[in-house]
């Protein structure tokens, strides 16, 4: 069942236990006391075809590029059973993507410099709450949001990301 599983799914440790658990339980397991999942769980990973940590670096890029925060991504990799040294190694990618992240959110649901038109006091709100919940700083959010389409529209097509990057790291430093 583990190696029809790790064939079928790219997969972590944790998930592959939870599976394996899982299916003991609903088949019935009938030997004596229990059945040594987490031994079988670590030789598969030895064997190499079970790794956290490559797993959660391709979860956190597919989810950047959606426009999800590192907050929202880090919860995501905890509840799939990341942790510990994979977990410390991916947080530097998270860190480093995040304004591109929030750009891309921003984009994709229209706010800020990308809504159709600038947003009054109460739709900013809505906004920094949607980019929060999102897994985005509240700092961030809000400052992404006040940007208004009159400012991007000043910009040139090529220099819209860099424009709004750059505006970014100077306002947040």
């Amino acid at each position: 069942m583990a190696l029809r599983y790790v064939e079928r799914f790219a997969t972590t440790r944790g998930k592959l236990t939870a599976y394996l658990v899982r299916k003991l339980r609903e088949r019935g397991w009938a030997g004596d006391g229990p059945p040594p999942v987490e031994a079988l769980v670590e030789r598969i990973a030895e064997l190499g075809y079970v790794d956290d940590r490559a797993w959660g670096e391709a979860k956190a890029a597919a989810m950047a590029r959606r426009g999800l925060g590192a907050r929202r991504v880090r919860q995501a990799l905890g509840a799939a059973g990341v942790a510990g040294d994979d977990a410390e190694a991916i947080d530097p990618l998270l860190d480093a993507g995040r304004i591109e992240s929030a750009v891309a959110f921003a984009r994709r649901r229209r706010i800020g410099p990308y809504a159709r038109e600038t947003a009054d006091r109460e739709l900013i709100e809505r906004q920094v709450g949607q980019m929060v919940r999102a897994g985005h700083a509240p700092d961030l959010a809000r400052r992404i949001a006040r940007i208004t389409p009159d400012d991007l529209s000043q910009l040139s097509r090529s220099e819209q990301v860099s424009g709004i990057d750059e505006e970014l790291i100077r306002s947040l430093s």
